[in-house]
């Protein structure tokens, strides 16, 4: 079957320790949603989800045809524009406590039984 070698990250295992703790996951805890890189197409991936977000979205698009314009097309985005702002801040901010909360966890001691 199949065993796991553990080698303690001590003085002269430390380069073995680096080579074989590459092949093995690490035991973190991540509970966030959001990178900074993914953070804005993938919050925006999700607010178009919002059946709301895509009427005001075809709202908008629907006011750039010069024949249906009903007001300019500057007044049209505010609204979708505001509540995607909105949401994208409290998404942000709620993400970034749960990213503080595993930091948090992630550097709790622990105790490891030993015989």
């Amino acid at each position: 079957g199949k065993h796991r070698v553990v080698i303690p990250c001590l003085g002269h295992f430390k380069e073995e320790y680096e080579k074989i703790s590459k092949l093995y996951m690490n035991n973190r805890i991540r509970t966030t949603k959001y990178t900074l890189l993914n953070f804005l197409p993938r919050n925006l991936f999700e607010q178009f989800h919002r059946v709301a977000n895509l009427y005001f979205l075809f709202l908008v698009v629907l006011n750039w045809v010069p024949l249906v314009e009903a007001f300019q097309k500057e007044i049209t985005m505010l609204p979708l524009v505001g509540v995607l702002t909105i949401i994208a801040v409290k998404d942000g901010l709620e993400d970034y406590s749960r990213y503080k909360m595993d930091k948090q966890i992630n550097n709790l001691l622990t105790k490891v039984y030993s015989r």
